[in-house]
């Protein structure tokens, strides 16, 4: 069974999934500002963390597979699911093969699109320097999803990050990679999931194409999305900002769209 942490005995249970060369330890700086109200779940994906690699190809459905088995594990049927970047397609992939476990998901910096040919070529190039070279592959890769506006302030969090990236087993990082390749487009979980969606994107995000998918969202009363002036670390870069909208937004309720 995947690695976890569960923090908290709030009414309402928050499942948090982190993205690519990351861990649970990501939600460190925006744990304080969550409400009480909330049981945090925070779930080590296959290959990162003190997880195990499941596969030589993690799709984003055998690794949802998991993270159900963590839940029934825990005997949490409800819950509210949110996943940054590589989290988020694993999100859309449960939201795919269990959509009843769900009272909301959170699509945090990442997006219902799959890869393009440029992006499926670059991530499939890449292969070989995950295996060879992880630490090169981390050190140039990671800087710049942040920020590029604010560097300076924000070194010290890029450092975690890569910190954080250079922690992880390269063969989990590679198998990760392999599957994020094979993701297909997911929105038709957005058109059909009867669970609330809510959608965080950076203004600055160099992974995500923020505007296109925010344009692309279907119209419907149970999407809500937030533009924040960020790039695509929210939790990083803007952990009060993300905590106050996940806190309000999935506990209350705010009008449809919102830039911060």
């Amino acid at each position: 069974m995947l690695n976890f942490e569960k923090k908290g005995n709030g009414k309402e249970t928050l499942v948090l999934l982190h993205g690519f060369m990351e861990n649970l330890s990501i939600w460190n700086d925006m744990e304080p500002h969550l409400s009480e109200d909330f049981s945090l779940v925070k779930i080590d994906l296959p290959g990162h963390g003190q997880s195990e690699i499941i596969a030589e190809v993690q799709t984003m459905e055998l690794m949802a597979e998991e993270v159900k088995k963590v839940l029934d594990d825990q005997n949490l049927n409800k819950v509210h699911l949110l996943g940054h970047s590589m989290g988020g397609y694993v999100s859309l992939a449960f939201a795919e093969k269990y959509p009843d476990s769900l009272k909301s998901l959170t699509l945090f910096f990442s997006t219902y699109f799959p890869d393009d040919a440029e992006k499926k070529e670059q991530r499939i190039k890449s292969y070989r320097i995950i295996k060879d070279a992880f630490a090169h592959y981390a050190r140039a890769g990671v800087p710049n999803l942040f920020n590029p506006n604010e560097k300076d302030i924000l070194e010290g969090k890029t450092e975690t990050a890569l910190e954080t990236a250079l922690s992880t087993n390269n063969l989990g990082a590679l198998a990760s990679a392999k599957g994020m390749v094979e993701r297909t487009d997911k929105r038709h979980i957005l058109e059909n999931l009867d669970a609330k969606i809510l959608i965080l994107a950076g203004k600055h995000d160099n992974a995500v194409k923020t505007g296109v998918m925010i344009r692309n969202l279907p119209d419907r009363t149970n999407i809500k999305s937030y533009i924040l002036d960020c790039g695509h670390n929210g939790h990083w870069e803007k952990p009060a900002i993300c905590a106050a909208v996940i806190n309000t937004e999935l506990l209350h309720n705010l009008p449809k769209h919102l830039v911060f």
